[in-house]
């Protein structure tokens, strides 16, 4: 599933732009590559994108020869990526812990994912682990996540480009663990988080195992932070 391009950019920008939010970290060679392009092309976009500041980079030695520079957002670049209804979502949980206390937020942002893992579920039924693997991308991307997953026999690996919800996140870190919980419910299967945007990385990957034992829909999580 291709990835939507950034709402105020279209064309080869933002196709540089996305290729940055997968990676983290390209060379313009790298992004010739990517992109099928010239390197002269990609060039002159990184220097209009770092121009408006949208794009960063850092010089990399590679002991022979000219030093290589590697491209990544900036955070001006990062805020281009859907967020879904971040700024309101976190003043309304603020509101519920200041009347209610942290746990009945909490339960608020656990009981979303429990009501999309239900529905999930009874929509999946009977479903292949690719059919499952293809439905959950869709739903995540739609809401923003920029998502990506492939499936291998019984194993599969999914990809969160972006977090759309990354400020609530930071103040409420356990809606992670409800995410996890969420998808290994609705992929019937093993869920081991291998990368977590809010510890640096830049994308949320999961490891899935399909397995006998997870076909009717529930599955187990695990986490890098439990390894």
């Amino acid at each position: 599933m291709p990835l939507p391009l950034p709402l105020s950019l279209r064309g080869s920008r933002g196709l540089v732009l996305i290729e940055l939010k997968r990676a983290d970290r390209l060379t313009a060679k790298d992004l010739a590559t990517r992109l099928d392009v010239s390197l002269n092309a990609v060039r002159n976009h990184l220097k209009e994108l770092e121009a408006e500041g949208l794009v960063e980079y850092e010089r990399q030695n590679q002991g022979v020869g000219a030093p290589a520079f590697a491209y990544r957002l900036s955070q001006v670049g990062e805020a281009l990526f859907p967020r879904r209804y971040e700024a309101t979502l976190t003043e309304l949980l603020d509101y519920v812990v200041a009347r209610e206390g942290r746990a009945t937020a909490v339960a608020v942002l656990e009981a979303r994912y429990d009501a999309l893992s239900r529905r999930l579920q009874q929509e999946l039924a009977g479903a292949t682990p690719a059919q499952r693997m293809a439905a959950v991308t869709q739903l995540l991307s739609e809401e923003g996540y920029m998502a990506e997953g492939t499936t291998f026999a019984d194993t599969g690996t999914l990809i969160e480009h972006n977090c759309a919800i990354q400020a609530v996140a930071q103040r409420f870190p356990e809606i992670c663990a409800a995410e996890a919980r969420f998808l290994a419910a609705a992929l019937g299967a093993e869920v081991d988080r291998q990368g977590h945007i809010l510890s640096g990385c830049s994308a949320c990957e999961y490891r899935v195992r399909f397995g006998p034992g997870n076909a009717s829909g529930a599955g187990e999580t695990r986490s890098e932070e439990s390894v």
